[in-house]
């Protein structure tokens, strides 16, 4: 354990380093040292940008991208013509061929639009002619986006979106979208029309003008309209793209970092915001025993500890992390710049809604879907969690700006600001979460709120940015970690997650030596 005295002596004898961005870096530790490596200069970063792509317009075909590994199909939705309740609205598409996709969804206009009602897919498996049974699709996705009023929102690139659906290597697809009938909305039963004698007489009857009388019947209500569907739906298919991590590597094994001579200048700087914990172009940021991660921390957050933080730093070991290049991250895809909030105060746990079928070596397939979705397809910045975690407890980069940083994410719509978002990959309504992603969970926020003083079983104050919880500037008192639905009236991170979030701050708390 370092003294005051010692760790100021420490700090007083650190080397700065030149990274990408122009930032100075301090020297890690002796035990970190073999790790990190100086990140080439920004003159080394020459490679121009690709203008941004536009969003996807509902075209009268399928759009693909062949300039960057992976793509993504837009089909406009029609209307489906067959017999329906009164009132329900309905579209989609008949069963198709289509190039092969993993990942689907279903987009339109208004990003503050919600779809009411039911969203089905069923997939033919590539190569075969097995078609899926229906699957359903989460439709609302408002709650996970940037602050309203902030520029990601109002972005004229944002649109509505359901959640994303793993199905796998297909090559055949069909969609309908049915609106639910809105049971507030009951047409009132229209007033009696007799008047004169009639209308006050108690007979019972009416005329109907013609000298022939019509019996009474009970009122029946008109049956309830069904709301409109959003308008300029279209389903998205996303192909996630190959593996991109060099040849004969795997994410299960590298530790060094790799050649990015030939890659985006995108490529180098996210890179880059990690050289203070791992090489320039690593694949993963290894895991840390506590006494590393406490020397760690002395470097990363320099100036800033508090005289306690100093005495006792309360952060648990930091975990492995496969790096956003180990995943395969396509970086041309998001926004140049990256975006930070001051600190992090909070983790909000999520589930991605996108289905359970996956394998454990298919997730930076997944990831790399969901990031093409949430960029290309809803017109964020980048993928909207800080963090994702698999089924196998494995923990991946998400958005970019560095792990150890405040990087503002799109996760939970009003409280982005100060906190970060944990996705866990799948649905978790009915499924119950495995130990292994629950464990990660723990661990990933006691290494990053220790990085921040914070205790994972206490409670903190949010100021809301505007949701159908908090009003916006309202302060909410929340768990340091909480679920998604504490922030926003959503079923999100599923009922069977949730219940573990308890389990989850204890083992945080516990990881941190308290």
């Amino acid at each position: 354990m370092f003294t005051i005295r010692g760790m100021r002596g420490f700090l007083a004898s650190s080397i700065g380093v030149t990274c990408a961005a122009a930032l100075a870096l301090p020297l890690l530790p002796p035990a970190l040292a073999a790790h990190a490596r100086p990140a080439p200069t920004a003159e080394a970063a020459t490679k121009a940008r690709p203008a941004p792509h536009a969003p996807v317009a509902p075209a009268a075909g399928p759009a693909a991208e062949p300039r960057v590994p992976g793509n993504t199909r837009s089909l406009p939705l029609q209307p489906l013509a067959r017999d329906r309740a009164h009132g329900a609205a309905e579209q989609g598409l008949r069963p198709r061929s289509v190039p092969r996709f993993s990942l689907v969804g279903v987009v339109w206009n208004d990003p503050d639009a919600e779809l009411r009602g039911r969203v089905q897919v069923r997939v033919r498996a590539a190569n075969t002619h097995t078609w899926s049974g229906w699957q359903d699709i989460e439709p609302h996705n408002i709650e996970h986006a940037a602050d309203p009023g902030t520029p990601e929102h109002t972005s004229a690139r944002v649109r509505g979106a359901t959640a994303p659906l793993w199905v796998g290597d297909s090559d055949g697809v069909e969609v309908r979208v049915r609106a639910a009938a809105d049971p507030g909305r009951h047409a009132e039963p229209k007033p009696d029309s007799s008047s004169g004698s009639d209308a006050g007489s108690g007979s019972g009857t009416a005329s109907d003008g013609g000298g022939r009388t019509e019996q009474p019947h009970p009122s029946r209500p008109t049956p309830p309209a069904a709301p409109p569907l959003p308008t300029g739906m279209r389903l998205e298919l996303v192909d996630p793209g190959g593996d991109t991590a060099p040849p004969g590597t795997s994410t299960d094994v590298p530790r060094t970092g790799g050649s990015l001579s030939s890659e985006s200048t995108e490529a180098i700087a996210a890179s880059a915001v990690n050289a203070d914990l791992a090489p320039l172009g690593a694949t993963e940021i290894r895991e840390l025993n506590r006494a590393e991660t406490e020397s760690e921390l002395f470097v990363l957050r320099a100036g800033e500890l508090t005289e306690q933080q100093l005495a006792k730093p309360y952060i648990g070991p930091r975990p492995r992390i496969v790096t956003r290049r180990g995943w395969g991250a396509n970086e041309t895809l998001r926004e140049k710049k990256f975006a930070y909030t001051k600190k992090v105060k909070a983790a909000f746990v999520h589930h991605t809604a996108s289905g359970g079928t996956y394998g454990c070596s298919q997730a930076p397939s997944l990831i790399r879907g969901i990031y093409r979705y949430h960029v290309r397809s809803m017109g964020w910045r980048d993928i909207g969690y800080n963090f994702v975690v698999d089924k196998c407890g494995k923990i991946y980069e998400g958005r970019a700006g560095g792990v150890a940083k405040p990087v503002l994410g799109a996760h939970t719509r009003g409280f982005n600001s100060h906190s970060m978002g944990i996705a866990v990959l799948g649905s978790y309504d009915a499924r119950k979460p495995s130990s292994a992603a629950v464990k990660a969970v723990a661990r990933l926020s006691a290494w990053k709120l220790g990085l921040y003083g914070v205790n994972p079983r206490g409670k903190t104050y949010l100021k809301s940015g505007g949701g159908n919880l908090y009003r916006k500037g309202r302060k909410a008192r929340l768990n340091v970690i909480s679920g998604h639905r504490d922030g926003f009236a959503t079923s999100c991170p599923g009922g069977q997650l949730y219940r573990k979030l308890g389990a989850a701050r204890s083992t945080a708390a516990r990881y941190q030596g308290r």
